[in-house]
């Protein structure tokens, strides 16, 4: 369980972590600029396990896996929207951050709530407002690349 951060529509990948950074090699170093345009005490007050909410097309933007590195490296447990940019929803997967799709969390959700989320059933809790919502589980395949914390510990795994 963990609280809500609230977003806009069209939080794009230089929201997420701008481009300024990029040269940052370290996941935690480039991490501590997480979300600064939009909200610069983010990376300051996230903790483990909380929750980004956002409007529609949250990631879009320039290709860069840094956006959900730099998400998953301070702590966010899930990134919960109505949709996502097409790259950003294959980026997150790839390196292990879970993400969701709901129209209904996505707009019932304010910030600070307490949330809990339950994956395999795509179940969101929103425990300060004792609401429910529902979003489209994970297919098994997907599953098991959050599982495994993302495409390459899965890849390194099913070699051995």
């Amino acid at each position: 369980m963990g609280k809500a951060y609230k977003y806009g529509e069209n939080v794009d990948t230089d929201v997420i972590i701008p481009a300024r950074y990029l040269n940052i090699a370290d996941p935690k170093e480039l991490s501590l600029h997480a979300m600064e345009d939009i909200d610069k005490d983010f990376a300051k007050t996230v903790k483990r396990g909380d929750v980004i909410v956002a409007g529609k097309n949250f990631g879009s933007g320039s290709s860069r896996e840094h956006a959900p590195l730099v998400l998953k490296t301070v702590g966010i447990k899930a990134v919960i929207a109505p949709t996502f940019a097409r790259i950003f929803y294959r980026n997150a997967f790839n390196i292990g951050l879970p993400i969701l799709e709901s129209r209904e969390a996505s707009e019932k959700i304010d910030a600070g709530d307490e949330i809990d989320v339950n994956f395999k059933t795509g179940r969101i809790r929103n425990k300060t407002k004792k609401e429910t919502y529902q979003a489209e589980p994970f297919p098994e395949f997907m599953s098991s690349l959050i599982e495994k914390g993302g495409l390459v510990n899965y890849v390194k795994e099913k070699k051995l």
